[in-house]
Formats: structure tokens, sequence, C-alpha cells
């Protein structure tokens, strides 16, 4: 069984927001109350999470996470990197170095902005004093392994820096971060299926460096997966009026969501 929990749901201000409050979300439905993303993958035996946003500690620690084989990063923007620090709690809990991987331009910002957390794979690990991360830079389309789970990195297009999606095993599930479209090669990096597509919405409305629920929407139906979980949303969008907007195969994402494939 593959289980994917949401570990926060919200943009980067969160919901509330600081200066936008609860904006046009409903501070009744507990659904609206978002923490900054990061999703956790669980491939049978072998632990993935993608992205380490400011949250990330509150959402591991909420869901009971102490073991990861790989880290994923989609772009370098702090709402999706700047909880990486707290990925020294897993070396101690493993005591073992961790596998990092993102693309050349993200990794480079990783080594400018936390260089101390990174080292070798052939250092000796002393992670009770010091952390570990080993960082692997990927290019698109070009699939590696963590453990026996397949996983391609694609260019998504549109968003103010480099950004990434990952595609699981042939497209078993699809991971789309903050993005307008999705280059062409990487649709075609899908060829299964998919049992799961995540996106991200941020606003509903048409956006310079985010897709609007309309594009957001076009891309559930052009990749057709069998279930979509609209993620990343910002104060702008209610759960129940957005999911009001969404196919009958499309679920809003809420923090600590499972679902189970």
């Amino acid at each position: 069984m593959t289980v994917v929990t949401i570990l926060g749901a919200g943009a980067a201000p969160g919901v509330p927001s600081l200066s936008n409050g609860w904006g046009a979300c409903n501070p009744e439905n507990l659904k609206n109350y978002r923490h900054r993303t990061s999703t956790y993958y669980e491939f049978g035996t072998t632990r993935i999470l993608v992205d380490t946003s400011p949250d990330v500690l509150w959402g591991l620690k909420k869901n009971n996470i102490r073991h990861l084989d790989g880290v994923l990063y989609t772009h370098s923007h702090a709402d999706h990197l700047h909880g990486i620090d707290d990925l020294r709690e897993i070396n101690r809990i493993q005591r073992a170095g961790l596998n990092i991987y993102a693309a050349e331009e993200t990794m480079a910002v990783i080594a400018q902005r936390f260089g101390y957390l990174l080292a070798s794979a052939d250092k000796e690990c002393d992670v009770m004093s010091q952390p570990h991360l080993v960082p692997n830079t990927l290019k698109h389309n070009e699939p590696f392994y963590v453990k026996d789970v397949k996983i391609t990195p694609i260019r998504l297009i549109g968003h103010n820096v480099p950004s990434e999606g990952y595609v699981f095993n042939d497209g078993e599930i699809v991971h789309i971060a903050d993005f307008r479209s999705i280059d062409k090669s990487g649709l075609e990096q899908i060829k299964v299926k998919p049992k799961l597509l995540i996106l991200p919405l941020t606003t509903p409305y048409v956006h310079k460096y985010h897709a609007c629920l309309e594009e957001v929407l076009d891309v559930i139906a052009a990749i057709a997966p069998e279930k979509a979980v609209i993620n990343h949303l910002a104060s702008e969008c209610d759960y129940d009026e957005i999911m009001r907007a969404t196919p009958d195969n499309t679920e809003v994402a809420y923090d600590n969501m499972k679902i189970e494939l």
C-alpha cells in the first residue's frame, strides 16, 4: 500500500496569515487552518519527503514520522526549503546521513544558504553533534531511485524561480509544485494512468507566477488521474468554495490529510 500525508496544505503565508488573516476562508472550518506545505510519501517501506517547509517539524511530530529514506526539493523558496535544519533530528534518530535531491539551481541555493548541513557520502557521520545531509543533483527527465521507487524530475514552467515536479513509478503518482504550466517533455514521463496527482493552487485568480483555478483544472483534465488533490492554498482559497468548483475526482487538501492507494 502507498500512503500519502499532506503535512501542511498552505502557501507561503499559511492560513490565517499575519497580513490577511482568514481572507476568504471560513474560520469555523478547521480544514481552512493551514501550515506551510510539505508532503510525505510511504511506498511500502520506502519513505520520501517532498520539501521541508518552516512548519515541517510540526508535521513530522504530529504524524509520528521519524524515519526517511530521501528528501526531494521542488524549488528554493523559503516556504518549501527553510525547515531543512530540522532534518538533523532524522539524522539523530537514524544515526546516519540522509540523501537530499534537487535540480542544479535549487541545490546551489541550498549549498549557499545551508552549507553547514551538507556532507559527502564518504564522510564519517557524527550526527549527534552535527547534521549530515548528502546532496544529489538531478537533471530533468532523468530517472533515479530511492530504494525501490523510481522517480523522474520534470521541469515546471512559469514560476519566478526554477521549479521541479516529480513523477513516481512512471506516473503512479505525480507531484507538481509551483507552476504556470508543465514542460511537454515532462508530461511525456507520465507513462501510466496516475492513481494520484497532487498540484498547487495558491490563489483562484490569474497570477503572474502561479496557475489559477481554471489552469489547475485544465491540467487535471489533461493528465486525467484517478484522483487529484489541490494543495498549497492561500487565504484566498476557502475549502468549501474550491471543493464546489472541482470535478468528482478532485479533493482539496488540508493539514494531516492521508490518502491511501
